[in-house]
């Protein structure tokens, strides 16, 4: 256990993060779950480690529901969100978290289909569950959400610019989420050590991560950024719907 959110916390509170049968996914859900919380794996091609993890999550007294779904297929979103309705109800947070666009062999418009369009279309699905209360949290990096006024490296470019635009349609949402009193926050953090994109980035570019975490002085590993992550979706919301993690001094403001 551990102590990221007070324990009990979120008793009789339902929380679904995407893309979290790894990674930053796991930890935050895991953090939601030992407050209390019961809560909804997402995975897209990981079953066996969202069914682990959940059995993990159970132990702790709570409920884990596995759900795989493709968030580029609104179908699969729909029948997503028709499962957490049937098992639990309601929905009270919901992480924003699953993005991607480095992965080979992908369609040339997949980064911003994922890292854009799916974000709507889950927010926009599990909208209907969402009461009073409840809060989204978007996932996104340093790297993308400076993207207009600092470059980043080339190799992710793509990526970061499909972020950019997914914070910005989420961003939109704001006033219409805000008359439902749903919070919003979005949380940016610098590069990450351990994730995927990290792996990929060094690989596509040796020394990327070595280099960052030099200028930055320290990057959070998975465990710390998804702390924060947990944490955005029961604190205050910022006056400008930003959670800023890590060091910033690097970075161009718009």
């Amino acid at each position: 256990m551990t102590d990221v959110l007070p324990s009990g916390s979120l008793t009789d509170k339902v929380a679904l993060v995407t893309g979290s049968s790894r990674g930053i996914g796991a930890d935050t859900v895991r953090y939601f779950a030992e407050a209390g919380a019961d809560v909804v794996i997402n995975f897209r091609n990981k079953a066996p480690r969202a069914e682990k993890l959940a059995t993990q999550l159970r132990e702790l007294g709570g409920r884990a529901l596995v759900v795989g779904a493709d968030l580029t297929d609104p179908a699969s979103v729909s029948t997503m969100i028709d499962q957490i309705k049937a098992e639990y109800g309601r929905l009270d947070i919901l992480v924003l978290n699953a993005s991607g666009g480095m992965e080979a062999g992908m369609a040339e418009d997949y980064a911003l289909s994922l890292n854009r369009d799916a974000q709507l279309s889950v927010l926009n699905t599990a909208l209907p569950l969402m009461g009073e209360g409840s809060r989204v949290v978007f996932v996104t990096s340093h790297q993308a959400h400076f993207i207009r006024t600092t470059p980043t490296m080339p190799e992710y470019e793509q990526v970061a610019l499909s972020k950019r635009a997914g914070e910005d349609a989420l961003r939109e949402l704001i006033p219409a989420l805000e008359e439902k009193r749903i919070g919003f926050t979005i949380v940016s953090g610098d590069m990450i050590e351990g994730t995927i994109t990290a792996t990929l980035l060094e690989r596509a570019n040796p020394g990327a991560i070595a280099g960052r975490r030099e200028s930055a002085g320290k990057l959070y590993n998975v465990s710390e950024f998804a702390a924060e992550v947990a944490r955005a979706a029961v604190e205050p919301v910022p006056a400008d719907n930003t959670r800023l993690v890590g060091d910033t001094s690097g970075f161009v403001t718009q």
